[in-house]
Parts: C-alpha cells; sequence; structure tokens
C-alpha cells in the first residue's frame, strides 16, 4: 500500500498540524529514498546508512520512524483512509457491502501503484519482509477489530469480531501475494471480489 489522500474533503476534517507534517514528509521521504534504493541495487544490498543518506536524514531519525527496514516498505499512511472510508458509508448499509466498496477505493486511491507492484513483489521475494508482514497483521487486526466494533455494536474483542477481522486481512494478504506470483497480470479488485466471495458464500461449487 501507499500512502494516499483522504476519502473526505479537506473542509470537512482537521488539518495535521505542523509538527505532524513534518513528520509526515521525513517518512515519505525515507519512504522514497528506500524503494529508489531497491530499485538500483536489490533489497538486501540496500543498508540503513544508505538510505538516510538519500533522504538526508540519520540512521537513528530513520530507526525512530522505522524499527526494521521491512517496517520501511510495510507501512504507509494507507489505514487511517481506509478507517475514515468505513466510517462515512451509510450506517445501515450491509457490512459486506461496506468492505467492497471500501476496498475498491483503496484500489482507486494507490493500492495498486508502482509502488505497491514493488512492495507485493518484495512480500513474495523476500523472506524477511513477508515474516514482517505476518507480525504487522495482528496490529492492523486490532483497528479494524474496532472499526467492526463501532460499525457493528459488536464487542471488538469478541471471538467473532477477532476471527472475521484476521480472516479479511489474511485473505488480502494472500491477494496481494497471488497478484505479485502471476507478476500482476490480473486486474487487483476482481482479485479482492473473488477473496471476498469465498469469504462470503465458501468454496465455489461447494456443497452446503
Amino acid at each position: 500500500m501507499t500512502a494516499a489522500r483522504s476519502p473526505l474533503p479537506s473542509a470537512d476534517r482537521p488539518q495535521p498540524g505542523l509538527r505532524e507534517r513534518k513528520k509526515i514528509k521525513t517518512r515519505e521521504a525515507i519512504r522514497a529514498a528506500t524503494y529508489a534504493l531497491v530499485r538500483e541495487q536489490g533489497y538486501d544490498a540496500t543498508t540503513i546508512d544508505q538510505i538516510a543518506e538519500r533522504a538526508e536524514v540519520s540512521p537513528s531519525t530513520v530507526f525512530r520512524y522505522f524499527p526494521t527496514k521491512e517496517d520501511i516498505v510495510l507501512t504507509d499512511e494507507y489505514d487511517p483512509v481506509i478507517l475514515e472510508e468505513i466510517e462515512v458509508r451509510p450506517a445501515d448499509e450491509p457490512w459486506s457491502e461496506t468492505i467492497r466498496y471500501v476496498l475498491h477505493r483503496a484500489v482507486e486511491l494507490g493500492m495498486t501503484d508502482d509502488l505497491a507492484r514493488l512492495r507485493t513483489h518484495l512480500m513474495v521475494q523476500v523472506p524477511a519482509v513477508r515474516s514482517r508482514m505476518m507480525e504487522s497483521m495482528s496490529a492492523t487486526g486490532r483497528m479494524l477489530c474496532q472499526a467492526i466494533g463501532e460499525r457493528t455494536g459488536r464487542d471488538p474483542d469478541g471471538l467473532e469480531v477477532r476471527v472475521y477481522a484476521m480472516s479479511l486481512i489474511g485473505g488480502l494478504m494472500e491477494t496481494s501475494m497471488y497478484w505479485a506470483e502471476n507478476d500482476h497480470r490480473d486486474d487487483f479488485t476482481a482479485l479482492i471480489d473473488r477473496a471476498l466471495d469465498v469469504m462470503e458464500h465458501g468454496l465455489p461449487g461447494e456443497n452446503r
């Protein structure tokens, strides 16, 4: 995923202060430097010192924003955008329709741009990136549980909500990896729809 604009009109949401804007700018500079170096020389050959030099920050600044090199690749400003999209959907809309709409919007906002393609390629090719992705799923899952709880009135810590949220996140991760393993040839929105159909209805042709 890549950094994306908010779905809400600028007049309808608080604007970040100067300090937060500086933090965002620094994170974006570090990410841009990392992706440029990875393209030039590969992931394994890219070091934190090189990233810091390219981004014009200190190595300690890189680590302050991103604990590991893998985090630079995997983290972005996207989760808050997805949560905002969920919040502004009609309250009476079925959850399955909400999540499908929101994921379609994520694709429109940049989920399949060149950086997303590079990221998913690294997820497939670099074990350390894939492992870190698995670790980060729990944090994203907690945020999604909270969003589901607020939307449906269910306990965000309840078993059903937790199972559903992690099933969704795991399904999206596998969809992303399938997309990359097949050289990004498929339409990603269509793959998302196939994944959501499996979650809603089970395997195609499965006897009930």
